[in-house]
Formats: C-alpha cells, structure tokens, sequence
C-alpha cells in the first residue's frame, strides 16, 4: 500500500518550484555528480538560493529526495537476481542492471560506489547491494559457478572501479563497458586458472579505500 506523505499540501508556485527543484537537480547530478553546486541547481531552476533551501535544508535531503527512485531500482534488481535459479547468471543481470542505470546517469554511479551514510534511504540501499551480492556469492559457489577462493568483497573490489569508469566508457561508446563487466566476471568462474596471492580486504577496509579514491584531489 502506498503510503502518503505527512508534508502538508504546498501552495501551487511552491510546489513549482520544488518540481523544478527537482528536476534540475536530476540534470545537474547527472550530468557533474553529487558534488554538484547547489547554486548551480536553483539557477537551472530559475529560483534563488533561500527558496532551494527552504525546500532542501541540507544536500543530502535533496539528494534522498531526487534519487529515491533509482534506490529502488536498484534494491528490485537485487530482488530479481535473488530469485533467479542460476546464481552466477544473477550476478552477470545484477550489476548489468546497475552499471546500465550509472551509463544513463552519473550520480548514480555515486550512489552505488560511495554510499551517502546520512541519508537514510540510499545508506540502507549500499547495505542492501552488500547483502544481495553476499548472497548471490555464497549460492554461486555451492552451484560450482564461481570459485570458491573468492569472497563478496574481492567481486566488490574489482567492480567498483570499473563502475566508476562506466560514464567515460560511454562517452567513448555507448555499451562499451559491457565487455569489460563481462571480461571482469569471467574471472571469478570456475575453474580457476591460478591460485590467489594474498588475503581478502574487510568491507569496513573497502570502504575506506573507495572513500581514499573518490575523494583523492586531483593533481
């Protein structure tokens, strides 16, 4: 059942201006990332600074609002790969979901390779995509789809990168990055050509490497 929101009803020019709100934020983000200017947004919306913030006090509220939906693209996707019966086949459909929707929009990319802890909704949803590849993993290598010497992070470690560097594949040609996920994949298959040097990270570890990397300056 869906359930109504406990925002009382806008008058109609503020409801415009939250709609354009939200509509140049989806453009803006999607075209420079969650890093975006806020100013930048009410300029494209055509309203000042006060009125964005009287809609959006914070960055991660206009956030939470504007990519809830993608959130739950992404966790339904989780909910398919789980019920499909070939596990590695789940793992190839899920993140040829993901990394589908990060070709089409550039904050989402953010969204799915660093996770905003302090929007409830999209932190909830990075906790979900652990949890569903963890699972898909686990059910791969009873199949005897995917080696066993591998863990969910080592398949995390490796995609994200590669995810990040979706939107500049793109640009070069629409789908190339299909054959790097692809390429990417198939070497957590069985067999094994060769035995693994070294030992997994922890997620608390790869979190803080991709939080290194994405916040690195540039030179």
């Amino acid at each position: 059942m869906t359930q109504r929101s406990s925002r009382p009803p806008l008058r109609r020019d503020a409801q415009r201006n939250r709609d354009a709100l939200l509509a140049a934020a989806l453009d803006v983000f999607a075209e420079l990332g969650l890093d975006a200017p806020i100013d930048l947004i009410a300029r494209r919306a055509g309203v000042g600074n006060a009125t964005l913030y009287r809609h959006f006090p914070t960055r991660e509220a206009l956030i939470g609002e504007v990519f809830a939906s993608a959130a739950d693209l992404i966790v339904e996707a989780g909910e398919e790969a789980l019920a499909t019966e070939d596990a590695f086949l789940a793992v190839e459909g899920y993140f040829t979901r993901i990394f589908a929707l990060v070709a089409e929009n550039r904050a989402v990319n953010d969204l799915v390779t660093a996770a905003v802890p302090t929007v409830p909704k999209l932190a909830e949803m990075s906790r979900h995509n652990a949890a569903t590849v963890g699972r898909l993993v686990a059910r791969a290598q009873q199949q005897g789809t995917m080696r066993t010497d591998v863990t969910t992070m080592d398949l995390l470690f490796m995609l994200g990168p590669l995810c990040r560097a979706v939107p500049a594949a793109e640009d070069l040609r629409p789908g190339l990055w299909r054959r790097h996920l692809a390429l990417l994949l198939d070497g957590f298959r069985t067999p094994a050509q060769h035995p693994l040097p070294e030992q997994p990270i922890a997620e608390d570890q790869l979190q803080q490497m991709f939080a290194g990397v994405w916040d690195a300056p540039n030179p």
